[in-house]
């Protein structure tokens, strides 16, 4: 009927009606933010009726805009947004009639999306640009009016962002509506990337309604907005109208979200109420949980589980499969351990309940309700029966290792709502309750600490192997699924032996080794999408350090977050560095964030800063790598800084490690004859000798595929990886080969550029073999015997090992057993760790200011300390060697490791029990003479050694007094002295 009657008004009455049914349906606020686009609510008043007989409406198609009138139903926002590339949506405005629309019974839905995001080149770009003086001043007076606690401060750099981001947004919006924008913003870099609140509507305003903000740096990048508009959805949380814009703040994205909302059962969403917390704890979880994963689809789009549960589970997944498939992928696969958790969701939830008990701040008399569950939990486990005997056997397993998992937890910041990834530290002992089936190809050292970490993103280890630790950061970025998987797999073993082998190299110094190793996984990712690479990478490696934050910052050795629940209850001093896939400015990034959050260290957190020492600036690594060189190519006969000789490597002239040995070589080595270098870019073989000239060009600043094939000599040649073509399915490499009659280009098939790759670091013969970069492990068991040419003769004299793990510790037996020298990682590469050191003495002693000042100095004192303390152990090797011939050099290695590391655990006991004797005079000359010369030297840095903690001075005496013991020792006379104090002391005159 009223269709009918619709259709007899003339067009002008008609748009007259329908234009006074949206004044009176929609809030004031949706003309003001549609007042730029007059064309598409005149189409939208004129056409209103058209809803009556179509779900939507085109109000304006452009290349950058998209507005559209739908008939209000669930799941209209779902399907435009699985049309439309979310990750191109610069701003999105959702906007809802109060009352149906007439004639139907659903009410009115305005979509209006713009894609014209800038990138962070347009944002740098544009720093000189200024906000006209109009804009800015009224801008300001209502943030002042309605955001006292603004830092103004900070106001004109974050109004510039948003005006470079989106002009005219700034331009017609009201005053307050930038303010909160504004606010937004602060608070969310305030709050590290996360931040939610709610407003009540003022007097006079919608009834009701509640604004809810919600603010996040570097946002999940593909269905964010889809996944953040579900949670409202499902949370019962009805949006009356949104606001919401992704801009650039010139690094990476950031997403500022105003909601204006009913709440569907009834009152409004209040700050403190049971709802609201819900609410948090739900946008929380969208960091850290994707709606791609399965858990997703099957337990919380179901209803089964909250976000936050399911987050939790897919941690339990990472875990149990990374610490059961090392050993036994075959029976613990990724899919394996997932379909056990996703087959039976009622021992995922005992498990996540389980968790709960022992770690929510929330519940009372915590201990009674964690053994009740556990008593549960443990029942449930062992009665686990389908019927099916294996795949039960296997799942079993499963639950168990997942139940020490929470059993052995001794922190989290799982409860932590401003969180970007989840931390867990573990008492390490889990190991050996899950047993030696699990733990016989791990190192049989027991490890002090275990933390995990994991992100909506990826996930990795914190292996420690002493209480005040430091070692490396490395992330493996994942690119399609089987590198995830098969990462994955091997990830624990991996990080476990890379933390065994750095304690065994932080034998001169003050702390043990550990190691964080971290799987980024970007297989969703195409080609062209590169650049979301990177803000995940950083999205990852920032919620880790948060996640770190949270629950090794304490006061008096307790979690100093209310949210995290502390079963260890000591300070942890762990000290992290810069390694694979870690940007400088992550680096500052990171020391920054140490610093503002009060961790114990402050910015000596991180290593290699630019209050610090850059490893590639002033290679620190290939120092003590050249030093092993030098010494053992002397033990072969050859002075590498007189004789010609050839050398080849792995890593490339633009990495650290690798390009560092290049330019010191050829510093160094004049006649070094250079025949190949191998690096994830290009492959180069010159039986001449790489030109020097060339490399220098590139050296520090290029890949290899920077290398001008015209330098090349005659038999010279490159393999490209980068670069490749397609010709119809086959992907095809380029290889230059330099004749005599100029260069030679032919494209080679996937299969043979992989088989030259492959083989070129077996079949290339030289004095010198230089490991310098490349994946663990690519000498193994099953390839060692390919370093021997067919005659017998070792493709290297001697191989110095500048990457950690490149030779397993079989193939580096055998192939000292057929007689080539092979100089560990553990001592080869140990200098950039003890640079590292170093550094953060400097970082306790010395303000940013007098380090800077005095950087030069400082930097040559620890050089000079470095060429010592790689020539002690290359030399000490090769003396033992010489003496006990039957002994390998790398056995010889771990030897004097051990010594030192044993020495220095009883030394640091002994201290710590009597910390009087560090300010003895004599134990004061050890300590000083542990440190760069500018320490000792000046009274007003050495009278700065009593603020150290007193772990620290415990720790340096030990690692002093420990190492020199070893390398100065002499184990005769000291025993003859043992002997004489002995008759002395039970033998008097």
């Amino acid at each position: 009927m009223a269709a009918a009657l619709s259709a007899k008004k003339s067009p002008g009455a008609e748009r007259a009606e329908n234009l006074r049914w949206l004044q009176e349906q929609m809030n004031p606020y949706f003309f003001i933010a549609m007042k730029d686009e007059p064309e598409a609510l005149a189409i939208l008043a004129r056409e209103l009726g058209m809803l009556r007989h179509n779900r939507r409406m085109i109000l304006a198609d452009r290349d950058k805009a998209l507005i559209m009138a739908v008939v209000n139903q669930p799941g209209t926002l779902y399907d435009t947004l699985r049309r439309i590339p979310e990750r191109e949506i610069s701003y999105a405005m959702i906007a809802h009639s109060d009352d149906p629309i007439p004639g139907i019974a659903q009410q009115l839905e305005i979509q209006r999306f713009e894609f014209d995001r800038k990138c962070n080149e347009d944002i740098i770009a544009g720093r000189n640009i200024t906000v006209p003086s109009a804009i800015k001043s009224s801008v300001s007076t209502a943030v002042r009016k309605f955001y006292p606690d603004f830092d103004m401060a900070d106001f004109g750099r974050l109004l510039q962002i948003l005006w470079l981001n989106n002009e005219n947004y700034v331009r017609i919006s009201p005053p307050r509506r930038v303010a909160q924008a504004l606010r937004l913003l602060q608070e969310g870099n305030r709050h590290g990337g996360i931040y939610l609140d709610v407003e009540e509507m003022e007097q006079g305003e919608a009834e009701n309604e509640s604004r809810v903000f919600f603010a996040v740096g570097n946002p999940p990048q593909k269905d964010f907005l889809l996944q953040t508009m579900e949670v409202f959805q499902r949370l019962k949380v009805g949006i009356n109208r949104a606001y919401c814009l992704t801009i650039s703040n010139g690094v990476h994205p950031y997403f500022l979200g105003t909601f204006y909302v009913r709440n569907l059962n009834g009152g409004t969403l209040a700050r403190n109420s049971e709802l609201f917390c819900r609410l948090e704890r739900e946008l929380s979880a969208t960091q850290l949980l994707a709606t791609t994963s399965r858990t997703y689809r099957e337990f919380v789009s179901t209803g089964l589980m909250s976000g936050d549960d399911a987050t939790l589970a897919n941690a339990f997944i990472a875990f149990c499969h990374s610490n059961l498939g090392h050993n036994q992928p075959d029976r613990f696969g990724l899919d394996d351990v997932r379909n056990a958790f996703l087959s039976h969701p009622e021992i995922t939830l005992q498990l996540t309940q389980l968790f709960r008990a022992r770690f929510d701040p929330a519940v009372e008399d915590r201990s009674a309700a964690y053994a009740k569950a556990l008593a549960e939990t443990e029942r449930e486990v062992t009665g686990y029966n389908t019927g099916h005997r294996y795949l039960d056997e296997v799942r079993r397993t499963i639950f168990r290792c997942c139940l020490a998992f929470i059993t052995h937890s001794l922190k989290t910041n799982f409860f932590v709502l401003e969180k970007q990834a989840l931390a867990f530290r573990l008492d390490p002992t889990y190991l050996t309750e899950l047993g030696p089936d699990f733990t016989a190809d791990l190192p049989a050292a027991v490890p002090f600490r275990v933390t995990f970490f994991f992100s909506r993103y990826g996930f990795g280890y914190h292996i420690g192997f002493s209480d005040i630790a430091r070692g490396g950061w490395r992330t493996v970025i994942c690119r399609t699924l089987d590198d995830l998987v098969t990462n994955a797999d091997t990830l624990l073993r991996e990080n476990f032996v890379l933390a065994h082998t750095q304690h065994l190299k932080n034998k001169d110094i003050y702390e043990g080794g550990s190691k964080l190793v971290t799987l980024l996984d970007v297989s969703d990712l195409k080609e062209h999408e590169r650049e979301m690479e990177t803000w995940r990478l950083y999205k990852l490696q920032y919620g880790i350090t948060g996640a770190f934050l949270d629950i090794f910052t304490t006061d008096n050795g307790i979690a100093r977050h209310s949210a995290v629940v502390d079963y260890y209850r000591e300070d942890e001093p762990i000290e992290l560095g810069p390694d694979e896939n870690m940007h400088d400015s992550m680096i500052e990034t990171i020391a920054g964030m140490s610093k503002q959050r009060g961790y114990m260290l402050g910015i000596g957190i991180m290593s290699s800063k630019r209050v610090g020492i850059n490893h590639k600036e002033y290679g620190v690594t290939s120092t003590g790598v050249m030093k092993f060189a030098e010494i053992t190519m002397a033990e072969l006969g050859i002075d590498i800084r007189r004789d010609p000789f050839t050398i080849k490597l792995t890593g490339g002239p633009n990495g650290d490690v690798a390009g560092n040995a290049l330019r010191l070589l050829m510093d160094r080595s004049p006649q070094a004859a250079i025949v190949l270098i191998l690096d994830g870019t290009a492959a180069l073989c010159d039986p001449a000798g790489a030109d020097h000239g060339e490399l220098r060009r590139i050296l520090l600043k290029h890949d290899l595929d920077a290398f001008d094939p015209a330098a090349l000599h005659a038999g010279g040649f490159i393999l490209f990886r980068t670069g490749s073509r397609r010709e119809g399915l086959r992907e095809l490499f380029r290889r230059i080969t330099k004749t005599d009659e100029g260069l030679v280009e032919e494209w080679i098939s996937l299969d043979e550029f992989s088989k030259e790759y492959g083989e070129l670091v077996f079949t290339v013969q030289a004095d010198l073999f230089i490991p310098a970069g490349g994946r663990p492990e690519t000498i193994d068991k099953e390839n060692w015997a390919h370093f021997f040419l067919p005659d017998g003769t070792p493709s290297a004299r001697a191989i110095v090992e500048g990457a950690n793990s490149f030779i397993t510790p079989a193939a580096r037996t055998e192939l000292q057993k057929r007689g080539i020298i092979v100089m560990r990682d553990a001592s080869a590469n140990k200098c950039g760790v003890i640079s590292s050191s170093y550094e953060i003495i400097a970082n306790l002693l010395l303000s940013e200011r007098e380090f800077l000042e005095n950087k030069g100095r400082y930097v040559a004192d620890v050089l000079d300390i470095l060429e010592k303390r790689a020539g002690d152990e290359a030399r000490l090797i090769l003396k033992r060697r010489r003496e006990q011939p039957s002994l390998l050099c790398t056995e010889i290695s771990d030897s004097i490791s051990m010594e030192i590391n044993t020495n220095y655990a009883r030394l640091f006991a002994f201290f710590q029990g009597r910390p009087e004797l560090v300010r003895h005079p004599l134990y004061r000359r050890a300590v000083l003479a542990h440190l760069p010369r500018i320490i000792a030297e000046q009274p007003q840095f050495r009278r700065r050694l009593a603020r150290l903690p007193q772990k620290y001075l415990s720790a340096i005496l030990a690692a002093e007094i420990g190492s020199s013991m070893v390398y100065k020792g002499d184990r005769e006379a000291e025993f003859e002295d043992l002997i004489r104090l002995h008759l002395a002391r039970n033998f008097p005159a």
